[in-house]
């Protein structure tokens, strides 16, 4: 759990700060990932939208506004 959580979001932001994305590295992890998976039987999926219903439940339950 963290204690002080102002303190993890400024390490977080340091850290984003000092390394800058690379495009074609993050391109070629990208494509090797998504290979694994179509050799491991994950993608294609079968049936795209299998299981949908529960992700959308997840997603208003996440994205649920508290009054301020």
């Amino acid at each position: 759990m963290v204690q002080n959580p102002q303190i993890l979001d400024a390490f977080e932001k340091a850290l984003a700060r000092q390394e800058t994305p690379e495009y074609a590295r993050n391109l070629r992890l990208f494509e090797a990932l998504y290979k694994e998976a179509c050799t491991m039987g994950v993608f294609p999926l079968k049936e795209p939208l299998e299981g949908i219903e529960v992700d959308i439940r997840v997603a208003r339950a996440l994205n649920v506004r508290t009054p301020a």
